[in-house]
C-alpha cells in the first residue's frame, strides 16, 4: 500500500474510490446506451402502441361490458328466482304441515272431539277465522260431512295462527263430500249482496282436481281467486288414510308483489319476465312480441320455439342458472340469463338489448381517440426537452461522482480502522467496547460501533443473567416437582379402590400436560350403599388451574359427603367458587351418585364431555343428553340431574376433553370415534385394562407429538353381586 499526501493507493480507501468511480461510469454508460436505443425506437413504438391500445381498449371494454352484463343479468335473475322460490317453499311447507295434522286426526278420530264450525259472517269482517263453504246443494247437517267438519275443526286455532303469521291469501281444508274450511279475514267476499253465502264448486277447482289426479303436492297455474278476483297461485296436497282420499289441504298466495317486481324491472332496454312450467310467459312488462303475457289458451310455449338456440336456452333455465347468452329473437339481439324456481318448476329470465349494452363502448372509443391524439402531441414536445435535460445531468453527475468518491473513501476508512484496532484488542477479561468520538460519523459506521458497544455490554450482562437464571430454574424445577407430588397425592391412587365391595370395580388415571394440571377425578363412598364418582376439568393449565382444582375437589366431596343431593351440592359449590373468582376460572364437572345395591344413579353434567356406557354383552357408546353450564361461570345457576341405570355387567367410562382432543403432528384430533374404537378393543376388560387400551390408542395416534391438554379417565364396571 502506497501513500501520496492524504490518499492511500492499494488500500481500502483507494479500492473504494475505484469501485465507486467504476460503478458510476458503468451506470452512466449503460443509462446513456439505453436512452439512445429507446429514443430511436420510441417513436416507432408510439404509433404501434396507439393502434394496439385502440384494439385493446375496444376488446377490454367489450369484455368489461360482457362481464357487467353477465354479473348484472345473472344476479338479477338469480336473486328474483331465489326471492320468489322462497315464497313458494314457505307455501309448500305450510301445506305439508297442515296435511300431516289432518292425516293424524283421520287416523285417530276417536282421540278428538267434534268442534263447532262457522260460515262466513259479514259482521266478522277483518277478523281471521275459519269459514265453511260448500258446493251448491250440499247439506252441512248430513251426518258424515258434519262429523268430518267437526273433526278437522280441531285445527281452527292452528290455521288462524299460521294465517296471521304468514303472507298467505287463505289456508284451507277441502273434503271429498263437497265442503271446504277456508281461513282468512275476508268473510264479506263470500257473501252476496242479498246476504247469502256463496257456493263454490270445490271438487271442480283446479287445485282439487290437480292434487286428486297426481296424488302428490300440486301447484296450479296463475289464476284468479274465486272470491277476490286477484291473481295468485294455489298449492294443494291430497291426504290419504288407508288408501282412501280423506281431504285435500292447501293454501294460496297472491302474486301482486311478484307482478309489480317484474313490471318495475324494465329499464333502458332491459327487463325480466317469468315463465311457468309449460313455457308460457306469466309475468312480463312487454306489451307486444314474444315476451308479452297472454291468456293460457293463447300463450306460446317458448320451449318449442322455432329458434333452436332460444328454445334450448329456455329449456336449460328450468334446470340450472344459465349465464348470459347472446340470442337473436324476432330480429333483435338480446343478452339473456335465466334461473329456475325449483319449487314450482318456473324460471326467471333477465333480458338486455345488445345495441343498448354496446353504446357505452362506442362512446368510450370516440373519447379515447381524441385523448390519444392530444397525448401524442404532448409526448413529442416533452421528449425533446427530456433529452436535453439528460445530457446536462450526465455531465453534472460525472463531476460530482469523482469528488464524492474521494471524500467518501476517506470518510469511511478512518473510523473503520479505529474500530478494527479496538476489536482486535478485545479478549480475556477485557470485553468492554466503548464508544469514542472517532466512531460518531452519523452513518452506518456509527451504528456499527454502537452495535459493538451494545453487544459488548449485553455479553457481560448475559453472562451474569445466565448464572442467575440457571440457579432460578433449578429452584423452580424443585418447587414444581414438589407441586406435582402434592397434586398427585390429592387424588385417590390406591387400586383396587374398594376391595371389600365386590359389587363394582373401578380404575382412574390422570396424565397432566404440564408439571401440574387442571384435571381431576375422585371417587368415594357416600354411605354404605352409595358411591360417588367425579370427573372435572378446570379451565387453564399449570399452577393456577391446579390450585383451583384442589379447591373444587374438596368442596364437591364435602358437600356430597354431607348428604346434600347432587344437584344442590353442585349448585352450592358453584356459588362458593364464584366468590372472589378474580381469575375468572371455571370447571366442567361430571359427577354421579350411584346406589350400589340397585345400580340406579343420578348424574350432573356441568359443561363436561358425554360419558360412555357399555351394556352387558355390548359395546361402549356415548350417552348424550343436554348439559348444564360449567361450574363457577355464574352465581345461582340451576343444575339439572340426569338419572341412569346400571345393570350387572354394565361399564361406565368418563373422561376429560384431553382424550378426544389429543392431537397428532398434522393437527388432527383423536376424536370420539377413535376413542370408542379403543374402548371397544376389549369392552369386557377390567377398568384398568380399558384405560390402558384408550391410552395406547392415544399414544399410537399422536406418535410422539407434544401433549397440550391433561388426559384424565375413569372407568367403573358394575357387577351388582
Amino acid at each position: 500500500m502506497k501513500r501520496y499526501k492524504n490518499l492511500k493507493f492499494g488500500g481500502i480507501q483507494h479500492k473504494i474510490f475505484n469501485l465507486v468511480l467504476i460503478v458510476i461510469i458503468l451506470m452512466i454508460a449503460a443509462y446513456t446506451a439505453v436512452i439512445y436505443y429507446q429514443v430511436r425506437n420510441i417513436n416507432r413504438l408510439v404509433s404501434e402502441t396507439t393502434e394496439k391500445q385502440e384494439e385493446s381498449i375496444g376488446e377490454i371494454s367489450g369484455q368489461t361490458m360482457s362481464a357487467v352484463i353477465e354479473s348484472s343479468l345473472t344476479s338479477s335473475s338469480k336473486m328474483q328466482a331465489t326471492i320468489s322460490d322462497d315464497l313458494f317453499q314457505n307455501l309448500q311447507s305450510q301445506v305439508y304441515t297442515l296435511g300431516e295434522s289432518v292425516k293424524k286426526i283421520f287416523e285417530n278420530p276417536d282421540e278428538y272431539y267434534e268442534h263447532p264450525f262457522s260460515v262466513p259472517d259479514i259482521s266478522r269482517k277483518g277478523q281471521t277465522y275459519v269459514q265453511t263453504i260448500t258446493e251448491d246443494g250440499i247439506d252441512l247437517d248430513e251426518p258424515v260431512l258434519n262429523k268430518k267438519l267437526g273433526l278437522v275443526s280441531n285445527l281452527n286455532d292452528t290455521m288462524c295462527s299460521v294465517y296471521n303469521n304468514t303472507n298467505l291469501n287463505s289456508y284451507f281444508i277441502a273434503l271429498p263430500e263437497g265442503a271446504v274450511l277456508i281461513t282468512d279475514d275476508r268473510p264479506e267476499a263470500k257473501i252476496t249482496e242479498d246476504g247469502d253465502v256463496l257456493t263454490l264448486p270445490v271438487r271442480e277447482r283446479p287445485w282439487y282436481v290437480g292434487a286428486e289426479k297426481t296424488g302428490r303436492l300440486f301447484f296450479t297455474d296463475v289464476e284468479e281467486d274465486a272470491f277476490t278476483g286477484q291473481i295468485g297461485i294455489v298449492c294443494s296436497f291430497p291426504v290419504y288414510v288407508g288408501g282412501e282420499l280423506v281431504a285435500i289441504v292447501g293454501a294460496d298466495m297472491f302474486l301482486d308483489s311478484m307482478s309489480e317486481a317484474i313490471a318495475s324491472s324494465e329499464n333502458e332496454g332491459s327487463f325480466m319476465f317469468i315463465i311457468n312450467e309449460k313455457g308460457h310467459v306469466v309475468f312480463s312488462p312487454a306489451k307486444e312480441g314474444l315476451f308479452q303475457v297472454k291468456a293460457s289458451d293463447e300463450a306460446i310455449d317458448l320451449r318449442g320455439n322455432d329458434n333452436l338456440e332460444f328454445s334450448n336456452f329456455i329449456n336449460e333455465t328450468f334446470n340450472e342458472t344459465v349465464t348470459p347468452r347472446l340470442l337473436e329473437v324476432e330480429g333483435t339481439n338480446y343478452y339473456m340469463s335465466g334461473s329456475p324456481m325449483a319449487t314450482v318448476g318456473w324460471a326467471v329470465i333477465s333480458v338486455a338489448r345488445k345495441d343498448v349494452v354496446d353504446q357505452p363502448t362506442k362512446s368510450m372509443m370516440d373519447q379515447f381517440a381524441a385523448v390519444q391524439k392530444q397525448a401524442t402531441d404532448n409526448y413529442h414536445k416533452e421528449m425533446r426537452f427530456a433529452l436535453l435535460t439528460i445530457v446536462i445531468l450526465v455531465l453534472v453527475i460525472m463531476a460530482l461522482a469523482i469528488i464524492g468518491a474521494l471524500v467518501l473513501a476517506k470518510r469511511i476508512v478512518k473510523p473503520l480502522e479505529r474500530i478494527t484496532e479496538r476489536v482486535h484488542d478485545l479478549g480475556g477479561d477485557d470485553l468492554q467496547f466503548c464508544m469514542e468520538d472517532a466512531y460518531k460519523t452519523g452513518d452506518e459506521i456509527e451504528i456499527l460501533a454502537e452495535s459493538f458497544a451494545m453487544l459488548s455490554a449485553k455479553t457481560l450482562e448475559y453472562v451474569a443473567q445466565v448464572t442467575k437464571v440457571t440457579a432460578e430454574k433449578e429452584r423452580i424445577g424443585a418447587e414444581l416437582s414438589v407441586a406435582t407430588n402434592i397434586q398427585a397425592s390429592q387424588l385417590p391412587r390406591l387400586f383396587p379402590a374398594f376391595p371389600q365391595r365386590p359389587e363394582f370395580d373401578l380404575y382412574a388415571s390422570m396424565t397432566p400436560a404440564k408439571e401440574v394440571g387442571g384435571d381431576f377425578y375422585d371417587f368415594f363412598l357416600v354411605d354404605n350403599d352409595h358411591v360417588c364418582l367425579v370427573m372435572a376439568d378446570v379451565s387453564g393449565k399449570g399452577v393456577p388451574a391446579a390450585l383451583f382444582m384442589m379447591i373444587s375437589r374438596v368442596l364437591i366431596k364435602a358437600r356430597i359427603q354431607n348428604g346434600e343431593p347432587i344437584d344442590e351440592a353442585i349448585s352450592n359449590v358453584n356459588n362458593q367458587l364464584c366468590e372472589g373468582n378474580e381469575a375468572e376460572l371455571f370447571v366442567t364437572v361430571w359427577a354421579a351418585v350411584i346406589e350400589i345395591s340397585t345400580g340406579r344413579g343420578e348424574a350432573i353434567n356441568a359443561g363436561h364431555e358425554h360419558p360412555c356406557i357399555r351394556r352387558a354383552g355390548g359395546e361402549f357408546e356415548l350417552e348424550i343428553y343436554r348439559h348444564s353450564v360449567a361450574v363457577a361461570t355464574m352465581e345461582d345457576m340451576v343444575f339439572k340431574k340426569h338419572e341412569f341405570q346400571l345393570n350387572p355387567g354394565d361399564s361406565l367410562f368418563v373422561y376429560t376433553d384431553g382424550v378426544a382432543e389429543a392431537t397428532d403432528s398434522h393437527d388432527e384430533l383423536f376424536g370420539n370415534e377413535r376413542m370408542l374404537k379403543a374402548l371397544n378393543k376389549n369392552p369386557d376388560a377390567s377398568p384398568k385394562e380399558v384405560l390402558e387400551n384408550v391410552m395406547d390408542g392415544i399414544n399410537e395416534f399422536v406418535a410422539g407429538a407434544e401433549q397440550f391438554d391433561d388426559i384424565t379417565m375413569l372407568c367403573m364396571k358394575y357387577t351388582g353381586v
